[in-house]
């Protein structure tokens, strides 16, 4: 199973289901995720299950269309907001999930996946990360916050 942080505010419960996962066991997950509240998605075992393998790489696009100065950092959170109704943009949603977090599921997946683009790293990134800025909750990552 897959929480999702903060876990008594985030209602989606990603139930993941292995190779080797029994029809009992898969149903057991299921039935748990209800009976504490979370709607329940299923998903077979594959990299980032299906919010963080579609979110991931958003998060890197986005970083990637302000490192090639297509756009500012600020203007692509203000665009995915207003035009796509996201609640926030993706550099304001990475310092809130935490920039070694991010960092760290990208380099899972590009040791994984070694050839696939999506999973390239990012200088931006790892600069931000070896600085110690890790978002919101060091104070500074893509934008500063006060403490």
């Amino acid at each position: 199973v897959h929480f999702f942080n903060p876990v008594p505010l985030m209602k989606l419960l990603e139930v993941v289901r292995g190779p080797e996962t029994s029809d009992a066991t898969f149903n057991a997950l299921l039935e748990y995720g209800a009976k504490v509240g979370k709607t329940t998605v299923k998903c077979k075992d594959t990299p980032g299950f299906i919010v963080n393998r579609l979110l991931v790489p958003y998060l890197f696009e986005a970083i990637r269309l302000v490192e090639r100065g297509d756009a500012s950092m600020e203007d692509v959170d203000t665009a995915m907001k207003l035009g796509a109704g996201y609640p926030m943009g993706p550099f304001t949603l990475a310092d809130l999930v935490g920039l070694d977090t991010c960092k760290n599921i990208l380099d899972g997946w590009h040791k994984e996946y070694p050839d696939v683009q999506v999973f390239q790293p990012s200088e931006t990134l790892n600069k931000l990360v070896e600085s110690g800025k890790l978002g919101a909750k060091t104070g500074e990552g893509f934008y500063k916050y006060g403490k």
